[in-house]
């Protein structure tokens, strides 16, 4: 049976004395740290000297070198990317933990594919938001909270539960309900959805844009229809509040038939075979291998990716079609 936690679990007399830093204020790491002083807490932001830094000392935290907000916590949460995190954890983390530390991750990567061993007197904690960090932020002041994930992987403290459902609430991840899951469970299932899911549906509209273009339709007619009026998004989005099935009904009868009449003839054994390759190569750890390498030479397949997107017919008609609509002259 899955399990869920609310804000009824957690007790947040369990972080008086303690010492908060957040390592990154990025998108995610920004929205935890607004969270965690909102309900109270004092925390020093560990980052490099960057625009995220200026923006750290903007926002009113006061920012230091990443070894020296480490030295001085013994909560840190680890919110940068996690091609990076290893390196920084193995020279300004780790040689400055000490019993009864605990480290946060917003990922499992890193330690359920081993790139990080946290030592046994040391407590290791997910706690990872199942939205964007603006999400975070917003389900934290509109008081709806977000959808997340909590684990434990190692509990040195004996109190590891006690402290991650704290924190947790602190940044309002038990508003809605946290799943708990394993380090393995979280990322296994995160890049499954971004390999097969939204690769599928990336594929399926560009090829359909393909069709129509190709058929006479206007590339503003195409585009508009399949993604840029924003229906398909606020048919996820209902998705997420009602299910996917009860977000249909906001179609017409016609849309509704449309769909569901047609489905099956996306549900090949082929189709199955290649999803389930997709999570056993996950499973494997061999993405996180060709990840680890891609990253180590300069990220050049992904620039040569983005570069053949960027010149795409289609991602130029995008571009005109998202001027139009917005008013903008051509080639403004």
């Amino acid at each position: 049976m899955t399990t869920l936690y609310y804000e009824k679990d957690a007790d947040l007399r369990n972080l008086r004395q303690r010492q908060i830093t957040v390592i990154g204020y990025g998108n995610l790491g920004r929205s935890v740290a607004l969270n965690l002083r909102d309900s109270g807490y004092d925390l020093i932001v560990g980052n490099r000297e960057d625009d995220f830094a200026r923006l750290a000392r903007n926002d009113g935290f006061i920012v230091t070198p990443i070894t020296q907000a480490a030295q001085g916590a013994d909560t840190i949460f680890l919110m940068i990317p996690d091609e990076t995190m290893p390196q920084v954890y193995l020279e300004h983390i780790a040689p400055n933990l000490r019993t009864g530390d605990m480290l946060i991750f917003a990922s499992g990567y890193n330690v359920a594919f081993g790139y990080i061993e946290p030592p046994n007197h040391v407590d290791a904690g997910l706690i990872a938001p199942r939205t964007l960090g603006i999400g975070v932020r917003d389900g934290y002041l509109n008081g709806l909270g977000y959808p997340c994930y909590v684990s434990v992987a190692q509990d040195g403290s004996g109190r590891a539960w006690e402290y991650l459902l704290a924190l947790a609430a602190a940044i309002g991840a038990l508003r809605q309900g946290a799943i708990e899951v394993s380090f393995n469970q979280e990322v296994e299932i995160d890049l499954f959805i971004h390999q097969a899911v939204l690769s599928a549906i990336h594929s399926t509209l560009l090829a359909a844009a393909d069709v129509l273009i190709r058929e006479g339709y206007p590339p503003e007619v195409a585009l508009t229809e399949l993604y840029l009026s924003g229906e398909l998004g606020m048919l996820f989005s209902r998705a997420g509040i009602t299910g996917l099935t009860h977000a249909l009904h906001m179609l017409s009868p016609a849309g509704q038939y449309g769909i569901m009449s047609r489905t099956e003839r996306f549900q090949e054994v082929k189709i199955q075979r290649q999803l389930e390759s997709i999570l056993d190569n996950i499973r494997q750890g061999n993405f996180a291998q060709e990840w680890v390498s891609e990253s180590a030479d300069g990220y050049p397949r992904l620039k040569a990716l983005q570069r053949r997107f960027q010149s795409s017919a289609l991602w130029r008609f995008e571009r005109e079609v998202l001027d139009m609509l917005r008013g903008l002259p051509p080639d403004a």
